[in-house]
């Protein structure tokens, strides 16, 4: 069984994946840390740990998958289907007779690959959240869509 100051840690782990927000790769850093510090302590703490990171890892592989679909077919799209003019004077860039009216069904795809992105993003967020309430109680977590790099 579980103590509390386990699941306080457990879900501390969880929580500091949020650190994405404010520090580039913290959803990294923070939870490798903490796990380092209390992998002896207890098989819960690292059973916890290594689904956190793996999920975090799953879902930077499905972000930049979905980035490898959209922002090629974005630039395609754009430069081969839209019709405008520019032109430089006195250091001012300017575009005339802009028309985007000739985009191919890729945009569609493109978009949607943006819109799954996002959704993705807002159910990482509410996922991490519902972890940490979920593992602060001492209930064993999986997250869904995980991909396990660590076993």
């Amino acid at each position: 069984m579980e103590t509390t100051k386990q699941n306080n840690t457990a879900a501390f782990i969880n929580l500091s994946t949020l650190t994405q927000y404010f520090i580039p790769f913290g959803n990294f850093i923070f939870p490798i840390v903490i796990w380092s510090a209390n992998k002896d302590k207890s098989e819960y703490i690292e059973q916890q740990a290594k689904q956190t990171i793996n999920f975090q890892l799953s879902m930077f592989m499905y972000s930049c998958v979905l980035a490898l679909i959209a922002v090629p077919i974005f630039l395609v799209t754009f430069f081969n289907h839209a019709h405008f003019n520019a032109c430089v004077e006195d250091g001012d860039f300017t575009l005339t007779d802009f028309n985007f009216s000739d985009v191919s069904g890729w945009l569609t795809v493109g978009i949607v690959a943006v819109l799954v992105f996002a959704m993705l993003q807002v159910a990482e967020f509410f996922l991490i959240i519902y972890a940490s309430v979920k593992t602060a109680n001492g209930d064993d977590f999986k997250y869904p869509l995980t991909i396990h790099f660590l076993k």
